[in-house]
């Protein structure tokens, strides 16, 4: 198989920042077709400045298009296991945006539905395909015992760093019942996955499904998956949320958070008794920023190395779209899966329950 046929499902700022240009760039391997958006506004001018004539607002209709092979889908995260379980079981392959699913029902739908299509299907966890990233991964397998891990990831609101960097057409021509009925969907989904919560559990959970899932699936790709969770708590209203992961002889320690300041202050971090392996992130929306993999260690418990290297010049997107080609073509099962982000979902359960029990 050379070129994918790709259509395109939800044309908001991440797949015209991120997605369109780097499916662009690959041309070797994609050509976008089709996209498909609930907002007219956004179809036409994106439609435009691509030069994409096949411009559809029900998703049902791209799906049944021949001229489709595989679907991205990037609409809002309440409608990922609707239209990934469709583009299933209409023959196409699907990279989905995280959070893939809401709950573990939807979760456990799509893995039923891929196993009986055969069907590929890639999370957007995209971090985990960085070239540091995996160099880090190696590393840490080959430094023995561990000790302790962070995974941290603060930054600042998104529309801090896209306003002054892109031009991005808004869907501001949808009717306030669109979002209205987006929103009353998500406390439904959010429901089924933890209950019954306050605003403060409702608003930690949509944080962990929207930025928690690149922090601990990056963390378990690296260490594994955690025995338990030891400790989870939130404050200001959901939005900061602290949590260690008992991995036995360690723990892993995560926070993270959303503010006002545009940065990204996002890393993972290994800690051994000779050996620190550290990788830093940054924002996603200014392509091809460096993603750094820095190592400190000792040889002779005299000296110290310290090295930052960045293996090369590209964007984790770019490796994560070449992983779904590869997957589709040869058929082995992509490493960021819809069983492995099933792993995330659990994660995020188990800390929801001990959120409500920790005061505040």
């Amino acid at each position: 198989m050379s070129r994918l046929r790709i259509g395109i499902i939800g044309c908001g700022s991440v797949s015209q920042i991120v997605h369109l240009p780097t499916l662009n760039q690959l041309k070797d391997l994609y050509e976008v077709t089709a996209l498909c958006d609930v907002s007219a506004k956004v179809l036409a001018g994106v439609g435009a400045e691509w030069g994409i004539t096949t411009r559809l607002t029900d998703y049902q209709a791209l799906l049944s298009l021949d001229s489709v092979d595989a679907v991205l889908i990037a609409n809002p995260d309440v409608f990922h296991a609707e239209v990934a379980i469709a583009a299933l079981r209409t023959g196409k392959h699907a990279l989905v945006e995280k959070p893939m699913c809401m709950n573990l029902a939807e979760n456990d739908a799509i893995i039923a539905v891929a196993k009986e299509t055969g069907k590929t299907v890639q999370v957007g966890t995209m971090r985990r395909y960085a070239p540091a990233f995996i160099e880090a991964c190696r590393l840490v397998q080959e430094m023995g015992a561990i000790r302790l891990a962070k995974a941290h990831d603060l930054i600042g609101r998104n529309d801090l760093v896209i306003e002054p960097t892109s031009r991005v057409v808004s869907a501001n021509d949808l009717p306030a019942s669109v979002g209205e009925s987006m929103r009353a969907r998500s406390a439904e989904g959010i429901r089924a996955a933890i209950g019954d919560a306050t605003d403060a559990l409702s608003t930690a959970y949509r944080l962990m499904l929207g930025l928690s899932t690149h922090d601990l699936s990056a963390m378990r790709e690296m260490l594994g998956m955690p025995q338990r969770v030891l400790y989870a708590a939130q404050r200001n209203g959901g939005r900061y949320q602290t949590a260690a992961f008992d991995y036995g002889e360690f723990v892993c320690q995560f926070s993270t958070g959303v503010d006002n300041i545009p940065r990204f202050d996002t890393y993972l971090q290994v800690y051994g008794d000779q050996r620190i392996v550290r990788v830093d992130y940054d924002t996603p929306f200014v392509r091809n920023l460096p993603i750094t993999l820095t190592v400190t260690e000792t040889t002779d418990g005299v000296n110290k190395q310290h090295t930052v290297t960045h293996p090369g010049w590209g964007d984790a997107f770019t490796e994560e779209w070449r992983a779904f080609h590869r997957s589709v073509a040869t058929g082995e099962t992509p490493k960021a899966n819809p069983q492995d982000f099933r792993n995330d979902l659990v994660l995020f359960r188990d800390m929801i329950q001990l959120m409500r029990g920790a005061s505040g």
